[in-house]
């Protein structure tokens, strides 16, 4: 059966985040994993590079079956419109779904609560704290680190798309990890350092 992995995406989203996940899920994952994507209406969102999409979902569409949702960073996530996410988050996170968050993202993971019992990281602490305000009290539980994963969260800062990418894909058991591991090296190494992956 395929399993759906759904993006969530906003004007000015950052499409380097969201490809290294993407096409790794569908030439890793032999056809069993679905991408689509979500946004706050079926609008064409325009991406900071100039890549239009047409969202497959709206907030009020989204579909009650699916494996992993994934916040990807861009210019717009301090916008009081991205408050409708927020129910969509809290009920990814208390079914226990995998919930990714990356750059911006991250941090707005923060203020809906989420990353106050979980490990995690972002772009800065400091940020965060003053974003999110009284709803992050996970101070303790921050680390300064590219990529994160606990408890079904992953978390990564804007200069980690790659380690983003791998985190998602050993969590959702893509592929095994020895092949997660030679596609995150080939990328992240270079053609002439890292072993040609096996696909």
């Amino acid at each position: 059966m395929t399993k759906t992995v759904l993006f969530v995406i906003l004007q000015q989203y950052a499409d380097w985040e969201a490809a290294y996940i993407s096409s790794a899920i569908s030439m890793l994952g032999q056809g069993n994993y679905e991408i689509k994507t979500v946004s706050l209406s079926k609008e064409y969102i325009q991406s900071i590079g100039g890549f239009k999409v047409m969202p497959d979902y709206d907030i009020a569409s989204v579909p009650d079956d699916y494996e992993a949702l994934i916040l990807i960073g861009g210019m717009t996530w301090r916008s009081e419109n991205t408050q409708p996410i927020k129910g969509l988050v809290k009920d990814c996170f208390e079914k226990g779904r995998l919930l990714g968050g990356i750059c911006d993202a991250s941090a707005f993971l923060g203020t809906v609560g989420i990353l106050n019992n979980v490990v995690h990281t972002s772009n800065d602490l400091n940020d965060l704290k003053q974003w999110a305000g009284a709803n992050y009290t996970g101070e303790a539980n921050y680390i300064a680190k590219q990529a994160v994963c606990n408890k079904n969260v992953i978390t990564a800062n804007g200069t980690a798309p790659l380690e983003f990418a791998k985190e998602i894909l050993l969590a959702l058991n893509v592929t095994d990890e020895t092949a997660v591991a030679d596609w995150y090296n080939f990328h992240k190494l270079g053609v002439y350092t890292a072993p040609m992956p096996k696909m």
